[in-house]
């Protein structure tokens, strides 16, 4: 559930790919029998080839990893979270149109 330009992140290497990063990070939290998860999948994926080189994108199946999700308070999914400099600049939670994560990416560059 991840196009070219979209990294998966997993419990253990979360800091390393997200905290860590110079640029923005864009973390789509999802779960596979999610049916909004689904549907909101091609809208990051274009997201991650539009901003390639400016954001990295990122998913986690909260499924497999059940500690980052809990730590940064995702309680519905999918959640979408913008991370900068190492914390949480903005978030939305369920399905939503692409132009409004595309106006969540536009404000932190």
């Amino acid at each position: 559930m991840a196009g070219d330009k979209v990294i998966a992140v997993t419990d253990v290497d979360f800091d390393a790919k997200v905290l860590q990063s110079e640029k923005p990070v864009l973390v789509d939290f999802w779960a596979e029998w999610c049916g909004p998860c689904r549907m909101m999948g091609p809208v990051v994926d274009e997201l991650a080839e539009g901003y390639d080189g400016r954001v990295v994108v990122a998913k986690m199946n909260v499924d497999e990893n059940p500690q980052t999700p809990s730590k940064y308070g995702v309680r519905g999914i999918p959640n979408v979270k913008l991370f900068k400099g190492g914390a949480v600049v903005d978030e939305v939670v369920g399905a939503v149109p692409r132009q409004k994560l595309e106006a969540m990416l536009d404000k932190a560059l």
